[in-house]
């Protein structure tokens, strides 16, 4: 039996699945739709492990319920946990003609891990007497 034929048998388990954990690089930006929809659009900055010590930008978008969670509590430089699914935009350059591509991480879930000011030992954390 040749390679090809033994691929073509096997049940598929195409995956596409992506978690990213890292910094909001902007504030998010929450557009309401007149269907009652909602979307958030914002960057994540993933840093790279020490010896490489570059950082990845990636643009995410996530819609509902979780949209409006990103909406009210991400704010640049916030630590996130993002799940999700890759997908490819591509679109033909108004001035050149040229295809232009690039990657679009669709967020389905999100988790708050906290601030860049939650993270710095120098930040005394602000209490409130429940005498007040």
């Amino acid at each position: 039996m040749d390679n090809q034929s033994s691929f073509n048998n096997r049940p598929t388990a195409d995956i596409n699945h992506i978690i990213l954990v890292g910094r909001s690089g902007k504030d998010p930006e929450m557009r309401y739709f007149e269907s009652g929809k909602v979307v958030t659009t914002f960057t994540l900055a993933v840093n790279r492990p020490a010896k490489d010590a570059q950082t990845d930008w990636f643009d995410i978008e996530i819609w509902g319920k979780q949209a409006e969670i990103a909406g009210e509590y991400v704010k640049k430089g916030s630590l996130i946990g993002i799940e999700g699914k890759i997908r490819w935009d591509s679109w033909n350059s108004k001035d050149t003609g040229e295809l232009n591509i690039k990657p679009l991480v669709i967020a389905d879930s999100i988790r708050l891990l906290g601030s860049k000011k939650d993270n710095n030992p120098n930040t005394i954390p602000q209490t409130t007497s429940a005498n007040t």
